[in-house]
C-alpha cells in the first residue's frame, strides 16, 4: 500500500498537495490530518465529494510499501510502517532535522509546495476539474500572498495561470482566504495589536508582539498573515503564552518578507522549524519573558545587516558650482553620462542639479544662465551608514536619482537608481556579496607571488588607497581555469604605491604619471614574479562612436564600470580588511553561474565595435552563450564595424586566431554577418571548420608532422576562397602585416597554378612550380585543395623534392671543369637537379657527364 501524507494544522498548501500527489498517484491512499486549518476544514466540508482523500482516522490497515510526504520532511509512525517501506518527501522548504537519511527527497525553491507537483501534473498530461484546480490554487495564493510575497517564484506564477486555464474560481479564493476571525481569535488580534513593538535591529525593521491568553485560540498563524500584510514589516514574530493548566505552552509564530530574516533558522532556536519566510515552534511550559529575552539575543545574531550606502555608492564623486553655466552642466552630463550633480558652494551642499532642470531650461534657451537658479536647492544627502532603505524614502520624497554622499562633513562619492537597481537585480538573482577568494587564490598562485599581493594590499592601506585585482584573473579564478596576467588596479595613486612596493623589495619603476600607470620590475628578486602592473582607476568617455576613449581617475566602481561584460567585471579585494573578497556591481558572477555573456549597457557596442569580436571570441572560449538583448544590440552595431580603424579590427581577430579552436568563434562570426561587414565576401562555414580541425589534428603522418598549428594557417584557410583581387582588398582593409600578407598572396598564387600542378608528370615540373613557395602557404593549400593529384604533389614536394639538389656544386664546376663563375652555372645545376628529380641520374658520374655533355653542346 502507498500512502500519501502531509502535516498537522494543515494549511490550503498542504491539502492542495496532497490532492496533487494523489493525481500524480492514483493508486495511492491520500490521507487528511486531524487537525486542519478551520478554513480549509470548511472547504473541504463543502466539496468533499469531488474529492479523493481519505480521514487518517479511516485510513485502511494492511503493510505499507511507500509513504509520501507532501509540503513537510517530518515522517510520523504509522501502523504498518516498517523499515522496509519506502519513504519520499516532496517540500519547498530547505532541508532540515526530520529529514531522514533514507528519505527520496525532492526540495524545490518555490512559494508553494504545490507549484512542483502541479508542474508535474502538465507534464504528464492528466486533466484536472474547477474545483481541484480551485483547491490547488488557494494552496499557491495563500502561501504566496495573492503571488505578492518575495518567496512568490516564476513557477508559482505559471502553476497560478495553468489553474486558471483550467477553472480556478476567484471568488472561491475570496471567500475562503479572506476569512473572518471567530470571536476567540478576535480577541486575541486586539491583544496582539496592542501589545506590539517594533525594533529596528541591524537595520531591518522587525515587529514583535508578547501576549498572554487565558484560553487556546486555534490558527494563530492566521491572525500572523492579517499583521504581516497590514504593517508589512522586514519580520513579524508572535509569542502567545497559553496558561491551560493542563498543558501549559508558548506558541511562536514568525513571518519573514527579507532573506536578512530566516525565521526557520531563528525558530530552530526554539525547537521548532520552517523555512525562510515562514516558521513556527511549539515550547512547553516556557517562561513567556525568558523567550522573549532570547528572541531578542538571537534576532541578533542571526538577522543579516540591512544593506548601507558604503555598500553600493560610487566614490569620488563631481560636483557644480551654483555659478556654472547650464551648458556647461550639460556638457558633463553628456560626458560622464550621469543624470545628475550635487552642487557646491564653499565646501557645503548647495542643492542638486538633474537632467530634467537642465532639459526644461534649455528648451527655454537659457544655456548661459547659472545652475543656481534651475538646482533644487537644499541639504540633501547621505551618509555612508544610512541604510539602502531611508536612501529609497530620501529619493522618493524629493524626487532625485543621484544623492551625494557625505562622511565627516565632505563629500566622499554618490549613490543613483542604477545603485539601487543593481542592488535589486544582485538580491534577487542571489548574487554573492559574501563570496570570498582567499582559499582559491593560495591554491592557485605561488607562495611567493601570494605573499607579495598580500605585501602590496598592506602598503595600499598603509597609503590611503585600495588595491584590487581585476578582469579575466578573477573571472578565470572562479570558472576555476588557468590563470594568467594578474590586472592590479589601484583605487587612489597607482604609481605612489608602486614606489611604495620599490622601497620595500628594491626592482626598477617605469611609470606614466599622465596614465596614473606604474610597471614594477622585479628583476628576479622573487621567485616567480618578475613584474607587477600597477593601474589607477578611471573611468572612459567616449566623444565618437569607434574613436578610443579619453579617460580619468575615477573609483574602482567606474574603472569596472567602463569594461566590456558582466563578467569581466569582477574584482578581489587585496586590502588586509576583506583579502580575498570578491566584489561584484553588475551581477558579472550570476552570469557566470548561468553561462552568460552580457553588455553593461545598450551602447557598449556603438561605442566600441571591436567588442563584438571580443564577446564572440568569450562565448566560444569559455561555452557561454550572448544574452538575448546583448545579442540585438551587437546586430544593431554590425554597421559600425567599416568605421573602426584598421590596425584594432585586425587586433582583435589575431586575438580570435589565436584561440585553441578559433574555427568555433570564426564559424559564429560568419553565422551573425560578422566577418561580412569586415569584407563582403569573407565568411567560414563548415568547410573551413574542417579544414582547422585537420590542421591541429590530422598533421601526424604527414611531411607536414612538425608544423604547430599558427595564427598564420587559420588565416590563409580563412583567406582561401576569396579571389586574388578580394584577398588583397582585405590585406589593404586590415593593413596586414607584411610578413603575413606574403604568406596570403603565396597561396593566392598557389590557388592559381593548380591546374598545372594536377597534369603535371614530372617531378621537376612539379619543383619548378612549387620551389618559390614557403611551407606554410604550402600546408594551406594542401588543406584546402580539392583536387587529389593537385594535393598529392604537394606532398611530394614538401616530403622528397624541395630539398633535392645535385652533388655538383659551383665549386666543384670551378675545380674540376675549369670554370669560371657566370650565369651558366645556374643553368648547369638546374639541369642536373631537374635529372636526379626525374630519375634519368644518381651517381656523381652520371652528373660529370651530364656536364661534360652540356659543355660540348654549349661550346659548339
Amino acid at each position: 500500500m502507498h500512502i500519501i501524507l502531509t502535516h498537522e494544522r494543515a494549511d490550503f498548501d498542504a491539502i492542495a498537495s496532497l490532492l496533487a500527489a494523489a493525481k500524480l498517484y492514483p493508486d495511492a491512499v491520500p490521507l487528511t490530518p486531524r487537525d486542519i486549518n478551520q478554513n480549509v476544514r470548511d472547504f473541504l466540508t463543502l466539496y468533499w465529494d469531488e474529492l479523493p482523500f481519505v480521514e487518517y482516522g479511516n485510513r485502511p490497515r494492511g503493510k505499507i510499501e511507500q509513504i509520501t510526504m507532501v509540503d513537510s520532511q517530518y515522517i510520523p509512525s504509522v501502523r504498518g510502517r516498517s523499515r522496509h517501506t519506502r519513504l519520499r518527501v516532496i517540500d519547498h522548504h530547505a532541508p532540515g532535522d526530520h529529514l531522514l537519511p533514507e528519505t527520496e527527497a525532492t526540495l524545490v525553491e518555490t512559494g508553494a509546495a504545490v507549484t512542483y507537483l502541479i508542474e508535474q501534473i502538465t507534464h504528464a498530461n492528466i486533466t484536472v476539474n474547477p474545483i481541484h484546480a480551485t483547491l490547488m490554487l488557494l494552496g499557491i495564493y495563500e502561501d504566496c500572498g495573492y503571488l505578492t510575497y518575495n518567496n512568490t517564484t516564476p513557477r508559482d506564477a505559471r502553476a497560478a495561470a495553468w489553474l486558471l486555464e483550467h477553472g480556478a474560481r476567484l471568488d472561491v479564493l475570496r471567500e475562503f482566504l479572506n476569512y473572518p476571525l471567530n470571536p476567540a481569535q478576535t480577541r486575541l488580534y486586539h491583544a496582539i495589536v496592542n501589545n506590539l513593538e517594533t525594533q529596528t535591529i541591524h537595520g531591518q525593521q522587525i515587529m514583535i508582539s508578547a501576549v498572554q491568553s487565558a484560553v487556546h485560540v486555534d490558527e494563530i498563524s492566521s491572525l500572523a498573515h492579517k499583521l504581516r500584510d497590514l504593517y508589512n514589516p522586514d519580520g513579524l514574530f508572535l509569542l502567545i503564552g497559553f496558561d491551560d493548566p493542563q498543558n501549559r505552552y508558548v506558541q511562536f509564530i514568525a513571518r519573514s518578507s527579507t532573506d536578512a530574516i530566516h525565521v526557520g533558522r531563528i525558530a530552530e532556536a526554539f525547537d521548532g522549524g520552517g523555512h525562510p519566510r515562514a516558521a513556527a515552534a511549539h515550547i512547553s511550559g516556557g517562561n513567556l519573558s525568558k523567550i522573549y529575552n532570547k528572541l531578542i539575543k538571537t534576532l541578533y545574531q542571526q538577522t543579516t545587516p540591512a544593506p548601507t550606502v558604503r555598500e553600493i555608492m560610487s566614490y569620488r564623486a563631481r560636483t557644480l558650482s551654483p555659478q556654472q553655466s547650464i551648458q556647461e552642466a550639460a556638457d558633463m552630463m553628456t560626458r560622464y553620462g550621469h543624470e545628475g550633480y550635487p552642487v557646491v558652494e564653499d565646501g557645503k551642499i548647495a542643492g542638486i542639479l538633474t537632467r530634467r532642470e537642465i532639459d526644461i531650461a534649455m528648451r527655454h534657451q537659457l544655456s548661459a544662465a547659472p545652475i543656481q537658479q534651475v538646482m533644487l536647492a537644499g541639504e540633501i544627502y547621505v551618509t555612508p551608514d544610512d541604510t539602502v532603505e531611508y536612501l529609497q524614502k530620501l529619493m522618493l520624497r524629493e524626487r532625485v536619482g543621484q544623492i551625494p554622499v557625505l562622511e565627516n562633513d565632505e563629500i566622499i562619492g554618490v549613490v543613483t537608481r542604477t545603485d539601487l537597481i543593481a542592488l535589486w537585480s544582485q538580491q534577487g538573482e542571489r548574487a554573492s556579496q559574501a563570496v570570498n577568494l582567499r582559499n582559491r587564490l593560495q591554491a592557485t598562485l605561488p607562495a611567493a607571488q601570494l605573499k607579495l599581493l598580500e605585501d602590496a594590499g598592506q602598503e595600499a592601506d598603509k597609503i590611503g588607497c585600495s588595491l584590487y585585482i581585476v578582469g579575466g584573473f578573477a573571472r578565470d579564478l572562479l570558472l576555476k581555469r588557468p590563470v594568467l596576467d594578474i590586472d592590479l588596479v589601484v583605487e587612489g595613486n597607482a604609481i605612489k604605491l608602486a614606489k611604495a612596493m620599490q622601497a620595500k623589495y628594491g626592482g626598477r619603476i617605469r611609470s606614466h604619471s599622465r596614465f596614473g600607470t606604474a610597471n614594477w620590475i622585479l628583476e628576479g628578486e622573487i621567485e616567480g614574479v618578475e613584474r607587477l602592473d600597477f593601474v589607477t582607476a578611471r573611468t572612459e568617455f567616449y566623444r565618437h562612436p569607434t574613436v578610443l576613449p579619453e579617460v580619468e581617475q575615477s573609483s574602482i566602481k567606474q574603472d569596472l564600470h567602463r569594461r566590456d561584460f558582466t563578467i569581466n567585471t569582477l574584482a578581489i579585494r587585496l586590502s588586509p580588511e576583506g583579502f580575498g573578497d570578491l566584489l561584484d556591481f553588475y551581477g558579472g558572477y550570476n552570469d557566470l553561474q548561468n553561462k552568460h555573456i552580457r553588455v553593461l549597457h545598450s551602447l557598449s557596442f556603438v561605442e566600441d565595435p571591436t567588442r563584438i569580436l571580443r564577446a564572440i571570441r568569450l562565448e566560444q572560449r569559455l561555452d557561454f552563450h550572448l544574452g538575448k538583448r546583448t545579442l540585438e544590440h551587437l546586430k544593431n552595431a554590425l554597421d559600425l564595424l567599416p568605421r573602426v580603424s584598421a590596425d584594432r579590427i585586425f587586433s582583435e581577430l589575431e586575438y580570435t586566431l589565436h584561440e585553441k579552436a578559433p574555427e568555433k568563434a570564426l564559424l559564429r562570426l560568419s553565422e551573425l554577418g560578422v566577418l561580412q561587414s569586415i569584407h563582403p565576401h569573407l565568411q567560414a562555414g563548415e568547410r573551413f571548420v574542417q579544414q582547422a580541425i585537420s590542421l591541429r589534428e590530422d598533421l601526424r603522418d604527414t611531411p607536414w608532422a612538425s608544423i604547430k598549428a599558427q595564427m598564420i594557417h587559420y588565416l590563409g584557410l580563412l583567406t582561401f576562397p576569396l579571389s586574388t583581387e578580394d584577398a588583397e582588398q582585405l590585406i589593404q582593409r586590415l593593413r596586414i602585416r607584411s610578413d603575413l600578407a606574403s604568406i596570403l598572396r603565396q597561396i593566392q598564387a598557389i590557388k592559381k597554378i593548380a591546374p598545372q600542378l594536377a597534369a603535371a608528370q614530372r617531378p621537376s615540373q612539379v619543383y619548378a612550380l612549387l620551389e618559390p613557395y614557403k611551407d606554410d602557404a604550402l600546408l594551406v593549400c594542401w588543406l584546402a585543395f580539392d583536387d587529389a593529384a593537385a594535393r598529392q604533389w604537394l606532398a611530394t614536394f614538401k616530403e622528397k623534392l624541395c630539398c633535392a639538389q645535385p652533388i655538383i656544386g659551383g665549386q666543384y664546376l670551378i675545380e674540376e671543369f675549369g670554370l669560371r663563375p657566370s650565369p651558366v652555372f645556374t643553368t648547369i645545376l638546374t639541369i642536373l637537379r631537374n635529372a636526379r628529380l626525374d630519375g634519368e641520374i644518381s651517381t656523381l658520374k652520371e652528373e660529370e657527364a651530364m656536364v661534360e655533355a652540356f659543355l660540348r653542346n654549349h661550346l659548339s
